[in-house]
């Protein structure tokens, strides 16, 4: 399914079905009273929000919905039936702007949540409402209303409590796949990850977090050059950003000039980001030597950082062979359950990334 996170929609009530002005004629009364009655009320837009879809992809090819109308009254007095209600599912973290002011009109962000933005038109009235006692026989009634329409622009930020930064190739991908279920897609060549993909973190048996893994940002990412640019406001909604770095076949100074040039593409993207709580991961460290690592402890410092609110981490993901079933895997199923490979040692092995991570080399300044 296409990722799709920016979309411009139509939408329309249905219109107030007619008012009917007739009279009433039966074989014993020639000239009956009017019994024209009210034409139905139009259906509503409304918006729902649910936590089962994760793109705007289903806006690719319909971008315009109406609301059923209003049925017109009817002879004997019988109002015309309501138009149905249109109910429009987006996914959770959608937010809905009015596209020609521009102002923000909502922000969906629990599940099921709803916003009735379109009310359908009233019904018109029937020839029977106007009945008086100086007019026993009007002919008037009116027209339904028209439903309201408007012009929307959607907007999806994902919903993650961890987002991961870095450029192309520094991990990202890697480190989803290693903690969560997800499997975006690895290789080794720049922008592999085309868009955002959401992985679920278990690490307990009631407990999980959601980590999102966003296409790499290459320098000037924030004034739109590559891909990151188009995907960073993912970014605003996490409670923690891991800033990843690829340290192999760097210097010190290229590392350090890395991680200060994502820092820059963050705020000048959005200066609020750069406020969120940061994670320095640092992938490959255990293909440095210890006296790169040494040099790296020295040069490196962040003016911004502060001990009492942020932790620093830096991460390595390995590559190593693995049973294709974890021994965990197994445990969990019942044993006339488990697959032949629970038991099986000659099945071959295939490669799975496996991280942790440990505290990074930080020493509180002294205080006076």
């Amino acid at each position: 399914m296409k990722f799709i996170d920016e979309v411009s929609i139509d939408v329309k009530a249905g219109d107030g079905g007619n008012g009917l002005s007739s009279f009433r004629r039966l074989k014993n009364i020639p000239k009956g009273g009017p019994d024209g009655g009210d034409g139905g009320d139009g259906g509503n837009i409304i918006f729902r929000s649910v936590n089962n879809l994760n793109t705007l992809s289903q806006f690719r090819f319909q971008r315009k919905f109406e609301a059923q109308n209003g049925k017109r009254g009817g002879s004997q007095n019988k109002t015309g039936s309501d138009g149905k209600d249109l109910i429009i599912e987006v996914p959770c973290g959608t937010l809905i702007y009015d596209l020609d002011t521009g102002s923000s009109i909502a922000d969906l962000v629990n599940n099921q949540d709803e916003l009735l933005i379109c009310k359908g038109g009233k019904g018109g009235l029937g020839n029977l409402r106007y009945k008086s006692s100086t007019n026993r026989s009007p002919t008037k009634f009116t027209e339904g209303k028209e439903g309201e329409g408007l012009s929307l622009k959607l907007e999806l930020r994902l919903l993650a409590d961890i987002g991961l930064l870095g450029k192309p190739n520094a991990g990202k991908s890697s480190l989803v796949r290693a903690v969560s279920s997800a499997k975006p897609k690895v290789a080794d060549y720049a922008f592999t990850t085309l868009h955002p993909s959401l992985g679920v973190v278990d690490y307990s048996e009631n407990s999980s977090f959601v980590i999102s893994d966003i296409p790499g940002l290459i320098a000037g990412a924030s004034k739109g050059v590559g891909l990151g640019i188009q995907f960073l406001k993912h970014l605003s909604r996490t409670k923690v950003i891991v800033q990843i770095v690829d340290i192999y076949d760097k210097t010190s100074l290229e590392i350090i000039e890395e991680i200060k040039e994502l820092s820059r593409e963050l705020k000048d993207f959005d200066s609020e980001l750069i406020h969120k709580v940061k994670w320095l991961a640092l992938n490959k460290i255990d293909l440095v030597d210890e006296q790169k690592l040494e040099t790296l402890r020295e040069l490196y410092s962040d003016d911004t950082f502060n001990e009492k609110e942020l932790s620093y981490y830096y991460l390595r993901v390995l590559e190593a062979p693995t049973k294709r079933w974890s021994q965990y895997d197994c445990e969990k199923l019942p044993q006339d359950a488990r697959p032949e490979i629970c038991s099986n040692d000659s099945y071959p092995s295939s490669v799975q990334e496996m991280a942790w991570t440990s505290p990074i080399w930080f020493t509180p300044r002294q205080r006076n």
